[in-house]
């Protein structure tokens, strides 16, 4: 209980961390449905001020015009239409110097109420480190839709969403240590589904990747589609399981990363394999003796996995609309927490470690 952690102010610190680092990736798949994403093409480490007035709005709708974006697919777009994907992008980026505030200032808070303990400082040094690369690695992935091509590398739009959910993951391992003290292990038989717990992480990984390329524009795919939009039939791709469009292109990396086709392909596979561990780690949890932490991993994952695969399902079928869209990312987040919740207390609660 964090009522009675000799940490708690810390906990309720890295927790606080951990929602807004959820609230950036929710606020970022609104940004990126509702094409909002390079409507600022400007960056500032330290944020600015939206437009407040008319003619501040029409000075950056003046530097919007001057993009590719602009050019060659928005070109008949108007200032009030503007107004409103510069409102998603500016709420992302606030977010993100948000979180940088709450850390940064709570840190500081922290320290002078001695809350900090010397152990922790290289923790947090590489904490901060890594909220310091999610930043630049988004303006990195921006950068490359404001050249040429009026749209964003697929490959770094999934090295934005991983790294985020990596520093997501690090806090809230962070947090759990503090939470679960090594002298409150309890005797349980949970080490014998940690290297299912590791296998499952390791495939949700891949299949979060995979659902990062989908919602993209696939970098050298001519036909500049967004793999999530065709295809939109379950279970077959069209009328059939594996069409020839998945396997078009000269190589097997090519199919795989610089497909449309290929690439959905790939992601409604992983899904599969993704229900397949679930199922692997649910029968021999069901025959273990576990800790409430560790039934309340595998929990979690059984219902999330569930909800996410009829979430991903109506996704397809009805083209990616943005209240969709969200809720699957939500639930691809969840699932993430969820793992490396269970992967926590599989290795460190374990009476073998």
């Amino acid at each position: 209980m964090i009522s009675q952690n000799s940490n708690k102010a810390v906990i309720y610190w890295l927790l606080t961390g951990c929602t807004l680092v959820y609230v950036m990736v929710v606020v970022g798949c609104i940004t990126r449905l509702t094409h909002s994403g390079l409507s600022i093409t400007d960056w500032s480490f330290m944020g600015s001020m939206p437009p407040l007035s008319e003619a501040d709005w029409v000075e950056r709708f003046a530097k919007y015009q001057q993009s590719p974006e602009f050019i060659k697919v928005n070109y008949s777009m108007q200032l009030t239409e503007f107004k409103h994907i510069f409102f998603w992008e500016y709420i992302h980026r606030m977010i993100g110097r948000t979180m940088m505030y709450v850390f940064s200032i709570g840190l500081i808070v922290l320290i002078i109420r001695k809350k900090i303990d010397k152990k922790m400082l290289p923790s947090l040094i590489l904490l901060f480190f890594m909220g310091a690369m999610q930043a630049v690695i988004g303006w990195w992935m921006v950068y490359s839709g404001l050249q040429n091509k009026p749209a964003v590398s697929h490959y770094r739009l999934a090295i934005h969403l991983m790294s985020a959910f990596t520093l997501f993951a690090y806090t809230f391992w962070f947090a759990l240590k503090l939470l679960n003290p090594k002298e409150n292990i309890q005797e349980n038989e949970g080490y014998k589904l940690k290297w299912w717990s590791l296998l499952f992480f390791v495939v949700l990984i891949k299949q979060i990747i995979y659902g990062a390329f989908t919602a993209g524009y696939v970098e050298g795919d001519a036909s500049k589609i967004r793999p999530g939009h065709i295809f939109n039939s379950w279970p077959k791709m069209g009328d059939e399981w594996m069409p020839e469009q998945v396997t078009m292109k000269g190589s097997f990396f090519a199919n795989v990363m610089e497909n449309a086709s290929g690439i959905q392909f790939m992601h409604r596979t992983l899904a599969l394999l993704v229900v397949t561990v679930l199922c692997v780690i649910w029968y021999k949890s069901d025959k273990l003796k576990l800790t409430a932490s560790q039934y309340r991993g595998v929990t979690f994952l059984v219902y999330g996995v569930t909800i996410q695969f009829i979430l991903g399902v109506l996704t397809l079928l009805y083209q990616v609309p943005v209240l969709l869209g969200v809720m699957h990312q939500t639930g691809a987040f969840f699932l993430f927490a969820s793992s490396v919740y269970l992967i926590f207390h599989t290795f460190r609660n374990t009476s073998k470690v």
